[in-house]
């Protein structure tokens, strides 16, 4: 989306009939679908596009409360809200608002569920609450996030879509991702051992000299219990690493040398990722977690 678009102001028409779905939905009362569902088109329409405004018009009407009650009550509006959550949670005022209103508790309660598209609106959207914020990660972390997401990845490991979201939501929990999961491309490494599966995200539009590699590993262990870890590689191109080393020693490195030397970085994590190094260019992060 031409980033133009998120700085425009609402429209003086659009910005009426935002403004009465803010309204309406916060004054509700009893969650009547018929009466809600024009609204929630009303804001989903508005959230698409991003308006400027937008965010902190949501945060002080006070609709994430009934958001959150909408999730949990499991209704015919379930996936219509999972989806402008998702939308909403883009916004950074939003997603420092979804922890104490309760839309984080409905979203990990959502993650037991059985419907592909609810679980892939609810991925997203928790995706986009923790990324690059390690307050909403611990969070997260600490409710349980992991586990619920390796189960449905596994299950629903079929699901392409759902699997890129899903591996992307860990990443950001390890503050290693993306707001955006359009933006990679994950496939399964072909090679791994008993019990381990490998997954590789790179980015869609990847050019240049250097690209970067995500790498998440899900290693099985018994009883149930599964480590996750997720690296963050730099991946530099044979002609680049040719140039340097020519102006630095005067001879070229052989043609199958295409990545360059950098320090690793574990961490084992219980509940937290704080405090991982964020220039770095080999990163790792391994949660342990029990299905």
């Amino acid at each position: 989306m031409d980033r133009r678009s998120a700085s425009r102001p609402l429209p003086s028409p659009a910005k009426d009939s935002f403004g009465a779905a803010l309204h309406a939905i916060s004054v509700t009362t009893e969650l009547v679908e018929e009466e809600l569902k024009p609204h929630l088109d009303t804001l989903l329409t508005v959230a698409v596009e991003r308006k400027r405004g937008l965010a902190e018009q949501v945060v002080e009407s006070g609709i994430l409360p009934v958001l959150a009650q909408t999730l949990r009550r499991k209704s015919a509006l379930t996936v219509h809200t999972a989806r402008l959550v998702a939308e909403l949670a883009r916004e950074a005022l939003v997603r420092d608002s979804c922890f104490d209103t309760g839309i984080i508790s409905a979203l990990l309660t959502l993650l037991l569920s059985k419907d592909q598209d609810l679980l892939l609106h609810v991925s997203r959207a928790i995706g986009r609450i923790c990324y690059d914020s390690n307050l909403q990660q611990e969070r997260l972390l600490r409710l349980g996030a992991v586990p619920r997401l390796v189960a449905v990845l596994l299950q629903h490991c079929e699901n392409e879509v759902l699997l890129s979201s899903c591996l992307l939501t860990l990443s950001n929990l390890a503050d290693m991702g993306e707001q955006d999961d359009s933006k990679f491309v994950w496939e399964k490494s072909g090679h791994f051992d008993e019990g381990e599966q490998v997954f590789h995200g790179t980015p869609q539009h990847s050019f240049g000299f250097v690209s970067a590699v995500t790498v998440v590993r899900l290693n099985q262990w018994p009883q149930g219990q599964y480590s996750v870890s997720v690296e963050v590689l730099q991946r530099c191109s044979t002609l680049f690493w040719g140039a340097h080393n020519r102006r630095q020693t005067g001879w070229r490195l052989p043609s199958f040398t295409h990545l360059g030397c950098c320090p690793k970085f574990y961490k084992v994590i219980k509940y937290s990722v704080r405090n991982i190094p964020k220039n770095r260019s080999l990163k790792t992060a391994v949660f342990h977690t029990f299905l």
